[in-house]
């Protein structure tokens, strides 16, 4: 089961891939910080200084400006997660996320599928405001 998540926003795709991949551009919408740039089979480590919490992603596929692919989690567990950029013109993106992996039979599937889009739209949220408007405060305001 996945659970799919778009947004759209008025940057070029590069500029939107380079939010994602460059660890200096990404702690000013999502994760605190990013141990090195996401290319193709490296494994990331994400730091949420707020949550004193780190994670590891692997990274599986990178198409510039256009696709990232990675797995939440290490040793092949945990979802898969693609971002697909569709250019809208010269200097627009239409941004999809897809996680996959969510178990139909979980008991508990509604309350994670729910969840997981409350922190997509939240992080793509963040994404749209730094990058049209240069706000970079807003990753740590969403509370559980």
């Amino acid at each position: 089961m996945d659970n799919v998540t778009k947004v759209f926003i008025e940057k070029p795709a590069s500029d939107v891939f380079e939010a994602f991949v460059d660890p200096a551009k990404i702690g000013n919408f999502w994760f605190s910080s990013s141990s090195d740039r996401w290319e193709q089979g490296k494994t990331i480590t994400l730091t949420y200084v707020e949550y004193n919490a780190e994670l590891a992603i692997e990274i599986l596929e990178v198409e510039p400006n256009e696709k990232i692919v990675f797995r939440w989690g290490a040793n092949g567990e945990g979802h898969i997660v693609t971002i697909l950029l569709r250019k809208m013109g010269n200097s627009n993106t239409l941004i999809e996320v897809t996680e996959a992996g969510f178990q139909e039979n979980d008991e508990n599937v509604v309350v994670q599928l729910l969840d997981n889009k409350e922190g997509w739209v939240f992080m793509l949220t963040c994404l749209k405001a730094y990058l049209e408007f240069g706000v970079t405060r807003l990753r740590t305001g969403l509370a559980k």
